[in-house]
């Protein structure tokens, strides 16, 4: 078994019934809607997996999601902060040259020149396109858009992305 993709966390409860709010990487995601279920990394460090009984859209881009065996507001308050995985064997593979967005979280950041930059620690969908969030090197925080002009090379292989920030172009 291939190592869970990681795709967002759980931000909240919702409701006494049990359910979860999740918030995706990509806003736009539809992989809860094509899994039947899941892995969640609770806060203390354990993992459990859970079948997905019924997710729904919610006002503002939420996702209201069921969890098999998760039936009431304090079973679903346990889970906040728990970051939310997806079986690669469930999902179809991305197209050639594409990236599921959870598989940039940890890569080592480089520049051009092979200097260190950090570690991609998150990815923010604010914008037209996605921003990977470079923290723990010398300049700080650094937000790179996920395009061709600032992304050189992404290798999954080497667990690394060269780029060209803004800040330094």
């Amino acid at each position: 078994m291939s190592e869970p993709l990681q795709f967002g966390y759980v931000s909240r409860a919702h409701g006494l019934d049990g359910q979860v709010v999740v918030k995706t990487f990509d806003p736009s995601s539809e992989v809860l809607f094509e899994i039947e279920r899941l892995k969640l990394k609770l806060k203390d460090g354990s993992e459990h997996e859970y079948a997905i009984e019924e997710v729904a859209e919610a006002p503002g881009g939420d996702l209201r999601v069921n969890l098999e065996g998760v039936g009431n507001r304090p079973a679903a308050e346990k889970l906040v902060g728990s970051t939310v995985f997806a079986f690669r064997e469930d999902l179809e593979a991305p197209a050639e040259g594409e990236f599921f967005q959870g598989d940039l979280v940890g890569l080592a950041a480089l520049d051009e020149q092979g200097l260190a930059l950090g570690t991609v620690e998150e990815i923010w969908n604010t914008g037209p396109v996605p921003n990977l969030v470079v923290r723990g090197g010398p300049g700080g925080e650094l937000l790179v858009p996920f395009a061709d002009e600032f992304v050189v090379k992404v290798d999954l292989q080497a667990r690394t992305v060269v780029m060209r920030p803004p800040e330094i172009k």
